[in-house]
């Protein structure tokens, strides 16, 4: 392959000699080489023009359906002082009141959009600070960023506020109509509190009352005290709540004792739960302490659960802010480091279902596909193995969108110089 080792002709082609996994086109084998043809935008029949990749990977663009775009970027301004779970909400606490007016938001989330687009992402589920005032704020910008990107990413948006902060007749009714208007899904971080029961089925009939899904960020934690996943399990099977929902992190199973870890995920399976684990984030905050080695990893029980049934993804969550301070939207580095981090390697090969089919199922999104007929939207990269593709960042990957390679120029973070007002660590 040549340094530019892949440059698309304006018209249909056929890519030949391309590597892709065998999960994603109905074969058994973990990869298999074949051919993808484009005409119209889209993945077509055989073309006469035919580019050799060689054996180059081929996937379709990823789905990120965990992140916090409101967040993402503020690290320079407002770092985590200490790196752990009570520094990072603090810190952005600070933040988010002294400076995430309209016009920061704007500004940071289209530098993340940015980010994301050029790495090879097509859809993404953010969740959005939601506590009043700042609901009236970042939604409306939101709003704005999925127009002005419908044609590049499409975008989502689940409300984010503490368990202590729901309260079926207070502000969260109004917070959530405001997320009905504009199209978005229910959520709440839940963690233990003595009716936290009653507050997760409050949100849920809040949800069915006005037709959401609900996402829930879930035992943030590695205190095998706290499995409120339980909770938002029997919840979902007591009422019926039929509309797709999504627990993230679910930290604490990897902490509490094994057979109440696996009996939780019988029910989680039993609920239909689609189940997120942010990798990266937890990795970072989890068993952080001053001093001292970190002996967990903070990631859930991704085996078990896939050994259940259950709807496992992986993603992103925060970007260059307290909770994570690295990061840059980049669904290959997540799916890499998952694998190091989770041991997904020798257990099955369709792992890569995990940022791509998996999560848009989730959301609802259309799922990226390498079928006659879909989007061509594809990423290329320099790699004919999983391990040469895990091996190195893969920062030549081509990202086509539409049949066409797009610029993949980063945004430089000196962008953001206005917005950091001198303060830098």
């Amino acid at each position: 392959m040549s340094p530019d080792f892949l440059r698309l002709p304006a018209g249909p082609v056929t890519l030949e000699n391309a590597t892709v996994p065998g999960c994603l086109v109905g074969r058994e084998e973990p990869l298999v080489r074949t051919e993808l043809s484009i005409a119209d935008g889209r993945i077509a029949g055989p073309q006469p023009l035919a580019i050799d990749l060689k054996g180059a990977m081929v996937l379709p663009c990823f789905v990120d359906m965990h992140t916090h775009l409101d967040k993402g970027h503020v690290w320079p301004r407002s770092p985590n002082p200490d790196g752990t779970f009570a520094g990072a909400l603090g810190a952005v606490g600070r933040d988010r009141a002294a400076r995430w007016t309209a016009g920061d938001v704007r500004a940071r989330m289209d530098f993340a959009l940015r980010c994301a687009f050029a790495h090879g992402t097509r859809a993404i589920r953010t969740h959005l600070d939601s506590a009043p005032p700042q609901d009236a704020i970042s939604w409306p910008v939101f709003d704005e960023a999925r127009e002005i990107w419908a044609d590049r990413i499409e975008l989502q948006a689940a409300c984010l506020v503490g368990a202590d902060g729901f309260d079926a007749d207070g502000p969260f009714r109004d917070t959530a109509d405001l997320v009905a208007a504009h199209g978005g899904v229910l959520g709440m971080v839940t963690y233990p509190l003595p009716d936290i029961d009653a507050r997760i089925r409050g949100v849920l009939r809040m949800a069915a009352d006005r037709g959401l899904s609900a996402d829930f960020h879930v035992d943030e934690t590695l205190d095998p005290a706290s499995n409120t996943l339980r909770s938002i399990a029997r919840a979902v099977i007591d009422m019926g709540f039929a509309a797709p929902v999504v627990v993230g992190h679910c930290c604490s199973l990897s902490s509490m004792p094994e057979a109440e870890a696996l009996a939780t995920l019988d029910l989680v399976a039993r609920a239909g739960l689609h189940m997120v684990s942010l990798p990266l984030c937890n990795l970072y905050l989890q068993d952080r302490r001053a001093g001292r080695t970190p002996r967990m990893r903070g990631i859930t029980l991704v085996h078990e659960a896939r050994q259940r049934g259950i709807g496992v993804s992986f993603a992103s969550d925060n970007t260059r802010d307290p909770f994570y301070a690295y990061g840059d939207l980049d669904m290959l580095e997540v799916l890499r480091e998952a694998t190091r981090i989770g041991h997904l390697d020798h257990s099955g090969d369709d792992w890569v279902r995990t940022v791509i089919a998996n999560p848009a199922r989730a959301c609802g999104f259309a799922a990226p596909s390498l079928d006659p007929g879909a989007p061509a939207d594809l990423v290329v990269f320099r790699a004919r193995t999983w391990n040469e593709l895990f091996a190195r960042p893969q920062a030549d990957r081509v990202v086509i969108r539409g049949g066409i390679a797009v610029d993949r120029t980063l945004p430089d973070h000196a962008e953001l110089d206005p917005l950091m007002e001198g303060a830098w660590t």
